[in-house]
């Protein structure tokens, strides 16, 4: 998937991106922040995990999530502020390549969560 430039635009200023998982408990959401995502060439965010431990557990039952992510700070498609919805699958992992170019960053994470992205919806 190719990733909009204006959603590369968006996680280059500070903010919040909501993480929505479905498991046999029902729905979960946890947070994290714009500076964690890295962005791949072939369409995957890659987001430490210091905890996401629910989030972990939803994505073995289920890995369909939902990301939300938002700036004030870029124009959008109405004015001031935009943000989009990303539909994907996640997976966890705790080795491997993409671990270990995060892990270089963030020595306090235990894994890396992996969404492979579907759609990158604008919603502003």
């Amino acid at each position: 998937m190719d990733i909009p430039e204006k959603l590369r635009e968006v996680l280059k200023k500070d903010g919040v991106v909501a993480i929505a998982t479905l498991g046999q408990d029902g729905p979960h959401m946890v947070n994290t922040w714009h500076s964690y995502v890295r962005l791949t060439d072939d369409g995957r965010m890659l987001i430490p995990a210091g905890y996401m431990n629910k989030t972990e557990a939803n994505v073995a039952f289920n890995p369909e999530v939902l990301v939300t992510l938002g700036s004030s700070k870029v124009p959008g498609e109405n004015g001031p502020g935009t943000g989009f919805l990303i539909e994907g699958t996640g997976a966890f992992s705790a080795s491997g390549p993409d671990f270990d170019v995060l892990k270089a960053t963030f020595g306090w994470m235990r894994a890396v969560l992996t969404v492979t992205m579907r759609s990158a919806t604008q919603t502003l």
